[in-house]
């Protein structure tokens, strides 16, 4: 999987890299993905978080460095970072219950942190797409009363087919140009599907607040829909280019597929609106179902 190829780049940049004491911002800047879905990734595959296997990393080497050199602790430690002699001593006895002289002096068997190579078959891609399945997530969210500013295309029932029927620069021109005064919580460029019965509409377009009396482009309408609790599917921060099509089809197969009762609803998409909230970068995707308590 590219994820696994995407981690095993950083963890070769942090080999690479230790004595400059690597950050969780330059090695995003090394492979070219955001801070946060580094981070993301790399404790999915490997059960850690960054920081605490640069920290594990670091004192491997520099036990290393102390059973293999007759180089002087003091200049060890400063070489990868620690402020003192006295700051590694408190580390290496906190992680291997002796000091750095007292090992030198006599090694014994210690927890060494390896380097990880998540290419070897222990890194399955049944076990990475457990773990990405593990980051789905349901939660409810209140949606106050607003109205909708947008293209209901009754031939469309996904993206793809919504844009056969639309020019794409032309109706997102529109929708940008209304960012300032999109609704806080169904921003501009929302889209999603409306229900009537089993029939799904799909529409793009913006929310606005419940006052909005401005104008309205030709092609687009406003409809106004009452305040609903809703249930958030959702899956963080992702790479888009390698991961997209993978996590829509998750997040929507949960989605389509949940039993409201679960957390004590049932639908509510008579009177609202399904919603997508889809910011790979920043947010992740998300599908927001209408759901009212159960009577």
């Amino acid at each position: 999987m590219q994820s696994v190829e995407v981690v095993q780049q950083m963890i070769d940049w942090i080999e690479e890299n230790m004595e400059e004491l690597p950050t969780l911002q330059q090695v995003s800047n090394a492979v070219g993905y955001s801070p946060w879905y580094c981070s993301c990734m790399f404790h999915d595959i490997t059960g850690m978080t960054m920081k605490s296997y640069i920290a594990g990393r670091r004192l491997a080497i520099i036990t290393e460095e102390i059973r293999d050199t007759r180089e002087r602790i003091l200049d060890i430690a400063v070489k990868y970072g620690f402020s003192s002699q006295e700051a590694l001593t408190r580390a290496f006895k906190e992680q291997y219950g002796c000091t750095p002289a007292a090992y030198r002096r006599k090694n014994k068997p210690v927890p060494m942190t390896i380097r990880k190579d998540v290419r070897l078959p222990k890194y399955d891609e049944e076990r990475i797409k457990t773990m990405e399945e593990k980051r789905l997530d349901v939660r409810v969210e209140h949606i106050p009363a607003h109205k909708y500013l947008g293209i209901w295309e009754e031939r469309a029932e996904d993206y793809g087919d919504f844009w056969k029927y639309h020019d794409c620069d032309e109706v997102c021109g529109f929708v940008t140009s209304m960012d300032k005064m999109a609704h806080p919580i169904v921003t501009a460029h929302t889209a999603g599907w409306k229900k009537t019965g089993e029939k799904k509409v799909y529409f793009y377009g913006t929310g606005v607040p419940v006052d909005y009396a401005g104008e309205i482009p030709q092609g687009f309408e406003i409809r106004e829909f009452p305040a609903s609790d809703y249930l958030v599917f959702s899956y963080p921060v992702f790479d888009y280019m390698s991961e997209n099509a993978e996590v829509m089809s998750a997040v929507e197969k949960l989605a389509f597929s949940f039993d409201p009762a679960e957390k004590g609803y049932e639908w509510n998409e008579e009177e609202c609106q399904i919603y997508q909230r889809h910011y790979p970068e920043k947010l992740g995707y998300q599908v927001i179902r209408p759901v009212k308590k159960k009577a």
